[in-house]
């Protein structure tokens, strides 16, 4: 039996890495999954890989820090299917520009604008979903956050407090939203060499340091117990299982997905 049968699930920031493995999986474990991005290109070609692979996918292009344009997807559909089960914020906001310069140099509004874009956009997404599930006493609502925020990590600006902010609004929307039947769960990954933001966090340490890619990511696999680096297929079945009914004991809690790399 599918671990999702018969559950909807909306996925904020789709064409992405994370965002596009997390749909995939959701829909193979029998989720209908509304995909959602800024650009619709990306969207389409991850629910075009779904549909082909006999699942159910409909893209739209929603900005998920626009309040008016998820609240009108979200009521698509509602409308269309009748509830929302599951609501995934994968959003990301790419700016290299961010990373590589130190705190004592960075501009004040570069450093603000991750944390203002990545809790405004999770605040919107959940709040949103949130007025809808209950009515119906259930729901998941869900979001991804990264190692930067249990400790500190050099040149990342203001990536960190961004992701400590995330996992504190998710303890914070779980004890409010329980009692009425809804979770509220995240999952912190570490690095994953199929994403774009392993990458992004080389990048401006390549010049500092002579590292090639390969060293970069030996650097990084390391510091895990496994000595690996973990996948976005095993991200992305730590996410099936978390929006599953089997894991209904699980609210206000970001998982560990860090292999290691980070103490709980």
């Amino acid at each position: 039996m599918t671990m999702l049968k018969d559950k909807v699930a909306v996925v904020y920031g789709a064409g992405g890495s994370i965002g596009g493995a997390v749909a995939r999986a959701f829909a193979a474990e029998g989720a209908t999954v509304f995909l959602t991005g800024r650009r619709s290109a990306s969207v389409e070609v991850v629910a075009k890989g779904i549909a082909s692979a006999g699942g159910k996918a409909e893209a739209a292009e929603v900005d998920a820090l626009d309040e008016q344009a998820i609240d009108d997807h979200l009521q698509y559909a509602i409308d269309k299917v009748g509830r929302i089960d599951i609501s995934f914020n994968a959003v990301g906001i790419p700016n290299t520009s961010i990373l590589g310069v130190p705190l004592t140099d960075l501009d004040v509004g570069q450093f603000s604008l991750p944390i203002t874009s990545y809790v405004t956009s999770y605040f919107l997404t959940a709040r949103l979903a949130a007025r809808r599930m209950v009515a119906r006493n259930s729901g998941v609502i869900m979001t991804v956050t990264a190692l930067h925020s249990r400790t500190g990590i050099p040149l990342v600006g203001g990536y960190g407090p961004a992701m400590a902010a995330k996992e504190s609004l998710t303890r914070s929307l779980s004890a409010e939203l329980a009692p009425q039947g809804i979770r509220v769960v995240g999952l912190r990954p570490q690095a994953m060499p199929e994403t774009p933001t392993i990458r992004d966090g080389f990048e401006p340490r390549a010049k500092a340091t002579g590292m090639t890619w390969e060293q970069w990511q030996d650097f990084l696999a390391a510091k895990t117990h496994a000595r690996r680096l973990m996948t976005l297929e095993e991200l992305a079945n730590a996410a099936v299982f978390l929006a599953s009914d089997r894991a209904s004991g699980m609210t206000g809690t970001t998982v560990n997905l860090t292999m290691g790399s980070l103490d709980d």
